[in-house]
C-alpha cells in the first residue's frame, strides 16, 4: 500500500438486472457520489443526462434513474473495488492500492452481458492491465470506449458526450 493515512475508498454494488446486455464500468465513484451512496452524483457529470437522451425517462430521483437503466437493459459498475486516492481525479489513484471487482463473477451470473462499455480512460486502463488477463471467455465480449461523461474531461461538451455515446453505442436520441 502507499502508507497514507486515508482509508482506501470502496466502490458500489452493481446495478445490474437478469436483462442487461451492456455493462458500463466507471473507475471509482467520486467524492460526491461516495458520500451520497449513488452512481454519478456529481450535478456536473453528464452521465444520466446522457442516459436520459436515449430514454426520454423521468430521472428527478435516484431510483428513477435506476430503473430508466433496467428499462434499457444496462447495467453499471466500476473496474475498482478497492483503491486509494485523495479527491476525485482517476488522475490522483494510487496505483499500489488498486483492486478489481470480481467480473468473472459479476459475467458468469449475468450471462446476457455481451458488450462492457468503459466510461473513461481510467476504468478501460486498469480493466485491460488487471482484469482482462484473468477474465474468462473474453473473446466473446465486445469492449467499447466511451468518453468520460465526467467534469473534469472538459474538452467536449455535454452535448457533445451526449452525441459520442449515441454513435458507438448505436443509440438514437429520444427526439430523432
Amino acid at each position: 500500500m502507499t502508507g497514507s493515512t486515508e482509508a482506501p475508498l470502496r466502490s458500489f454494488d452493481p446495478v445490474v438486472s437478469s436483462t442487461d446486455t451492456l455493462l458500463i464500468l466507471g473507475s471509482m465513484p467520486g467524492v460526491q457520489s461516495l458520500t451520497a451512496q449513488q452512481y454519478y452524483a456529481h450535478p456536473r457529470n453528464a452521465f444520466w443526462k446522457i442516459i436520459q437522451s436515449f430514454d426520454g425517462g423521468e430521472i428527478e430521483t435516484y431510483r428513477q434513474r435506476l430503473q430508466m437503466l433496467e428499462r434499457q437493459h444496462i447495467a453499471l459498475w466500476d473496474t475498482l473495488k478497492h483503491c486509494e486516492r485523495p479527491g476525485s481525479l482517476d488522475s490522483n489513484i494510487a496505483s499500489d492500492s488498486v483492486v478489481c471487482n470480481d467480473f468473472n463473477w459479476l459475467l458468469g451470473q449475468y450471462p446476457l452481458i455481451k458488450t462492457v462499455a468503459f466510461n473513461g480512460k481510467a476504468s478501460e486502463k486498469w480493466f485491460k492491465k488487471l482484469v482482462l488477463p484473468k477474465l474468462d471467455k473474453p473473446a466473446s465480449f465486445s469492449w467499447l470506449s466511451l468518453p468520460s461523461s465526467s467534469p473534469a474531461m472538459a474538452t467536449l461538451s455535454q452535448a457533445e458526450k451526449a452525441a459520442e455515446w449515441r454513435r458507438i453505442l448505436r443509440c438514437p436520441a429520444v427526439d430523432e
